[in-house]
C-alpha cells in the first residue's frame, strides 16, 4: 500500500494534459504494455541487465516495435516527460522501464475526477 505522503509526491509529478497527449499515440500505449511485462513482450537474450530491475534497452524496444532507433528514442521521450517511464543509463546503454506507480496514481485521479 502506498503512503498517503508518497501518493502526494506521484500526485505532484502528475501532468495530466501531458499524459493524454503521450498516450494518445497507440505506439506509445503499446511500448507502455509491453514494459508492463518485458519478460513476455520483448527478447531479452542480449540485455545484460535485469528488465524488471533496470528497464529494457532501447535497441530491444526498436527490435520489437520495427520502427527506427530515433523514432523509438523520441516516442519514449515523450513518455518519459509525461513521467510515464524512467530511464536509467548503464555504461552506453539507456534503460526504460514504467513509472508504475504514476501511472496508478493518474489512472486514479482520473477515475475520481471524471
Amino acid at each position: 500500500m502506498t503512503s498517503l505522503t508518497t501518493k502526494r509526491s506521484y500526485q505532484a509529478m502528475l501532468d495530466t494534459n501531458e499524459i493524454l497527449k503521450s498516450i494518445n499515440n497507440p505506439v506509445r500505449r503499446n511500448f507502455l504494455h509491453w514494459l508492463k511485462s518485458p519478460h513476455d513482450h520483448f527478447n531479452l537474450e542480449k540485455q545484460l541487465v535485469d528488465a524488471e530491475g533496470e528497464g529494457v534497452c532501447v535497441s530491444i524496444i526498436q527490435e520489437k516495435s520495427g520502427l527506427s532507433q530515433s523514432t523509438v528514442s523520441s516516442y519514449l521521450t515523450n513518455l518519459q516527460r509525461a513521467n510515464l517511464v524512467t530511464s536509467k543509463r548503464i555504461g552506453s546503454w539507456t534503460y526504460y522501464k514504467r513509472n508504475d506507480e504514476v501511472i496508478e496514481t493518474f489512472l486514479q485521479q482520473l477515475t475520481d475526477s471524471l
